[in-house]
């Protein structure tokens, strides 16, 4: 089973200075259209060759579009690291949006 957290009790961790990994499997072109202040991208197909370089002390937390990719993404780390906290972000970022929380688009916040 995979964890999920709703973006609203996300950026309440974030705001509350809780240390957050934010990971976007979105595509390049996605991430530069939209995204979430502070998230790091790295495409699904990417997430095998970056493994190394993600923390394995602190939860993860993975963002899409809608959360069918992060929710693949969760699912395919907590597979080779069982002991890790994968979570995906439910409705993605289409959520995050929809709830009125920070996007960044071309690098300029928008409330």
């Amino acid at each position: 089973m995979i964890e999920e957290i709703h973006p609203e009790a996300l950026f309440a961790k974030m705001q509350a200075g809780e240390r957050v990994h934010l990971i976007d499997v979105r595509t390049p072109e996605e991430f530069e259209a939209a995204r979430v202040p502070g998230a790091r991208l790295i495409p699904l197909s990417m997430l095998p060759l970056e493994e190394a370089r993600l923390p394995k002390d602190a939860p993860i937390y993975f963002l899409c579009r809608s959360g069918a990719r992060s929710w693949q993404a969760a699912r395919w780390l907590k597979q080779r690291r069982p002991w890790q906290r994968c979570v995906n972000v439910a409705g993605g970022i289409l959520a995050w949006a929809e709830a009125g929380l920070p996007v960044e688009t071309h690098a300029e916040p928008v409330a």
